[in-house]
């Protein structure tokens, strides 16, 4: 077989692989509708609380919209969400493969010991953080507001709170890694180390390996920050229900808190 043609045949399987990840997802977290009170509409302005959601390598924005029909308790009335999308950039796992992409992966597992592109995630984090800016401008507490992603997107959801100058609601990792070296602990902010961390990680997990995912709570505590890690022992490179039920809990505590202390 020629090297063109194992190029193009590892490609097609890159892509392959990228689309299945995408529908598994969509499976997964499909709800029956969309309840009219998560529709944003004239009652913007009163939004109380952000959830700001960033997707996976190859995936999109929109077509991870359904999570947020199972966040449906009173709490969450008036959350303002939102899912961007990744700007199409050469994937360097992928063979240079344009797609959607926060920033370049060098290397598929991901295992605690891979290449990171640290220059890329921190140009990303400038991107969420301009998302976070806008909220705070518009009058949403820092403490109500909450980062999560899935994979590709966890990643750059632990490095946007690490980064953030002011004391975040959390960040929510699922299936995610560490993007950067311990060089980055010394610029997080005192304000930032009080944002609490919660991290799921599947532990059949073939594509972000467990121990990536197991090297972020030390990681985080040798940036003297908190971290709640819980592991799957059948899931896969994928979401599940019982992840996002767990997530729910774990905002509607801390808005209440939030609640409290701003009372």
């Amino acid at each position: 077989m020629s090297s063109l043609v194992r190029f193009l045949f590892s490609l097609a399987a890159a892509i392959a692989a990228a689309s299945l990840l995408a529908a598994s997802l969509r499976r997964r977290v499909q709800p029956p509708h969309l309840p009219d009170q998560l529709n944003p509409g004239p009652m913007a302005a009163r939004n109380r609380s952000f959830v700001l959601w960033l997707h996976g390598l190859g995936d999109s924005g929109p077509a991870n919209e359904p999570i947020r029909t199972f966040f449906s308790a009173p709490e969450f009335r008036l959350t303002k969400w939102a899912f961007p999308s990744a700007p199409n950039a050469p994937v360097s796992c992928n063979h240079g493969a344009v797609m959607p992409s926060w920033f370049d992966i060098h290397e598929l597992p991901m295992s605690p010991g891979s290449p990171q592109d640290e220059s890329g995630v921190l140009k990303a984090v400038e991107n969420v953080h301009a998302m976070i800016d806008r909220e705070v401008a518009a009058g949403i507490h820092p403490d109500n507001i909450f980062v999560c992603g899935f994979s590709q997107g966890g990643a750059l959801t632990l490095a946007s709170v690490l980064l953030y100058p002011k004391t975040l609601g959390g960040g929510a990792v699922f299936s995610g890694w560490v993007p950067f070296g311990s060089s980055v602990i010394e610029r997080v902010s005192a304000e930032a180390r009080k944002t609490p961390i919660m991290w799921s990680h599947g532990m059949a997990d073939k594509v972000v390996q467990f121990e990536a995912g197991q090297a972020g709570p030390p990681f985080l505590q040798s940036a003297g920050m908190s971290c709640e890690f819980k592991a799957y022992p059948d899931l896969g490179h994928s979401i599940a229900r019982e992840e996002l039920a767990s997530l729910e809990g774990w905002i509607k505590g801390r808005l209440k808190a939030s609640e409290d202390k701003q009372s």
